[in-house]
């Protein structure tokens, strides 16, 4: 059974749906802080000519996900599902950003319960890559409990580039769900 990424997500924060072309003005506002980007490997994502080959290609491979605060419906990032070679019986979530207001809260707990809840319909793991200078989304899938696997050089939007992985299982994510409420 293929993961259906063509539903909305929603819980009491967060609503979240598919991304559209139209979406690019509203995710670029929110990706236009130079911070987000600081420590991720393009540094100058915040330049609207680099975000529009970005939001293009999540565009282009499918998958992504824009997030909204749901009370104000204000767009404050996006996050995307894929298949990556390491892993091809899983799904992997990535290229997730956050405003910086989002930071430090409950809205990425939030946002990967969403996504991992839908993911664990159809798959038994969740899989992270991360960039080996993205210090910030590596320290924040190790306050989730991920297992952190081998590093591994994927493909992804085209780009080779090592990444540190992250798994979660779906009895793992069950048990930290369990243990935060």
């Amino acid at each position: 059974m293929k993961l259906d990424t063509s539903v909305s997500l929603a819980d009491e924060l967060l609503d979240l749906r598919p991304m559209k072309s139209e979406d690019f003005a509203a995710l670029y506002r929110a990706a236009s802080d130079p911070l987000i980007w600081a420590g991720h490997p393009a540094k100058n994502r915040f330049e609207e000519d680099v975000f529009r080959g970005y939001f293009d290609g999540l565009l282009e491979a499918g998958g992504t996900y824009v997030v909204r605060l749901k009370e104000t419906q204000c767009v404050i990032g996006c996050s995307r599902y894929y298949i990556a070679e390491d892993a091809p019986a899983d799904v992997a979530i990535g290229f997730t950003f956050l405003t910086r207001d989002q930071w430090g809260g409950e809205t990425n707990f939030h946002l990967k319960t969403l996504m991992f809840e839908h993911a664990f319909q159809v798959h038994e793991r969740v899989w992270l890559h991360i960039a080996p200078d993205n210090i910030r989304s590596q320290k924040a899938a190790e306050r989730l409990d991920a297992q952190h696997m081998p590093n591994v050089e994927i493909t992804l939007l085209g780009q080779k580039s090592k990444n540190f992985a992250y798994v979660f299982d779906k009895q793992n994510w069950a048990n930290l769900k369990a243990a935060r409420t």
